[in-house]
């Protein structure tokens, strides 16, 4: 397909995001069932439009004075991927499947200033965020917002039970694999432009045996905040698919235990076949069903990756943030404080309560944390920034924190996706 063809096939995937109100991936899926013609060169590119126009859709939409799906798609050529009008047109000659170019309302496009703005456009975010974003970085919330617009890189964590990170580099060199900034086992390979595609890693014998998982710096980064230790029993009470569960096993040199449970059987699935690939012993899974009773008391450390509104993950999944509402919002909050207060009965006395999130709300983050502090006398809140200090020193991308106690990394501040940590110790009396 030439690009005339993939932008008018980008219209048709945002045009059914719209009018069904479906995630971006599933779309973009079945796209791919009903046209088996497009090769895997032809899908990515279609994704990167697709994806590209989520992004940034409130400021596309400002500078081209319409939000439709072909408004949207052309926005992105001519303002994301830098394209001239002249450049478009001369790309959409003797296409024809290419849609049909409005040279005066892109001309004019080029001319729309968003200095003009309403901040939220600017930020690329719906309007309600704004104020959320503002309570947690003041005068710089629409700069770090604009920072989620971008696209994000690809990030693995080396498996340190089986591989050392210049042995995956070296087998990922071809793919142009560098260390993380930060996160002392990562690999990066930086985000592709305009319709180039990411290599597809899973399919290397280096991830066949168990050398490297997929996951966001940001994510390695608070697993390894946790500061789990060989020896001790740690309890990851939403465990997910297992990405920190794996990373917290590697940690603990798989010595002491590793106690995976999710509430969600289903979203716990794949973690069997990733403990299996990455050669871990010391964890122990947990159905949604099991009987918890015997392990209250018992742990070192009891993390809750508490599910939340995703904010920290709009690089990745950008339809998200315009699907969500107040009211999920106020759901997801709800069900964090309920999480946290069932998650104190596993922490041994001493023990360490860590709470993370993959949002930047701080209604999610350090309100929880306080309201948390009010409602159980006898905990203590640590400082995760020290904790971040003698891991990481001072000479890195430093995370935001108000009193270095609770910390958010994002994408304009450390690189990574957006998360939040804080840790609590129990008191032993």
């Amino acid at each position: 397909m030439r690009l005339g063809g993939r932008v008018a096939a980008a219209i048709e995937v945002l045009a059914d995001i719209e009018d069904n109100r479906r995630p971006a991936s599933v779309a973009l899926a079945d796209w791919g069932k009903t046209h088996r013609f497009a090769g895997s060169g032809d899908r990515a590119a279609i994704g990167n439009i697709v994806y590209d126009a989520l992004r940034r859709r409130a400021s596309l939409a400002f500078r081209m004075d319409e939000d439709g799906p072909v408004a949207l798609a052309l926005g992105v050529l001519a303002f994301s991927w830098a394209m001239s009008t002249e450049k478009i047109a001369e790309a959409f000659t003797d296409d024809k499947f290419a849609p049909a170019v409005p040279l005066a309302q892109l001309e004019a496009a080029g001319a729309r200033d968003l200095t003009f703005a309403d901040p939220h456009i600017e930020a690329d975010v719906p309007p309600w965020c704004g104020d959320l974003l503002a309570e947690g970085f003041g005068e710089e919330w629409v700069e770090e917002a604009k920072a989620f617009a971008e696209r994000p890189p690809l990030d693995l964590r080396v498996n340190t039970l089986a591989a050392s990170r210049d042995k995956v580099l070296k087998a990922l060199s071809k793919s142009g694999a560098k260390p993380t900034t930060i996160a002392r086992h990562g690999v990066r390979i930086k985000a592709p432009r305009r319709e180039g595609r990411l290599p597809n890693v899973q399919a290397e014998p280096a991830f066949q045996k168990g050398w490297f998982e997929v996951q966001d710096e940001g994510s390695q980064i608070v697993a390894d905040l946790v500061f789990a230790q060989p020896g001790e029993q740690v309890f990851d009470f939403c465990a997910g698919a297992g990405g920190k569960t794996l990373a917290l096993a590697a940690a603990m040199e798989n010595k002491g235990q590793v106690h995976a449970f999710d509430a969600d059987k289903q979203r716990l699935a794949p973690i069997f076949d990733r403990l299996r690939r990455a050669g871990t012993r010391n964890v122990q899974v947990h159905a949604a069903d099991d009987d918890l009773a015997p392990l209250e008391g018992r742990f070192d450390r009891v993390v809750v990756d508490a599910p939340c509104s995703g904010s920290g993950t709009w690089r990745r999944h950008p339809d998200a943030k315009w699907r969500l509402t107040q009211q999920q919002l106020e759901q997801r909050c709800a069900e964090q404080a309920a999480i946290l207060d069932d998650a104190v009965r596993f922490v041994r006395p001493g023990g360490y309560l860590c709470y993370i999130t993959c949002s930047v709300f701080a209604e999610e983050n350090e309100a929880q944390i306080y309201a948390f502090g009010d409602r159980h006398p006898g905990w203590s809140l640590l400082s995760a920034g020290e904790v971040w200090q003698d891991l990481y020193g001072f000479n890195k991308p430093q995370p935001w924190s108000a009193d270095l106690n609770c910390i958010t990394l994002t994408p304009r501040s450390t690189g990574t996706d957006g998360f939040f940590f804080a840790v609590m110790q129990r008191e032993t009396g």
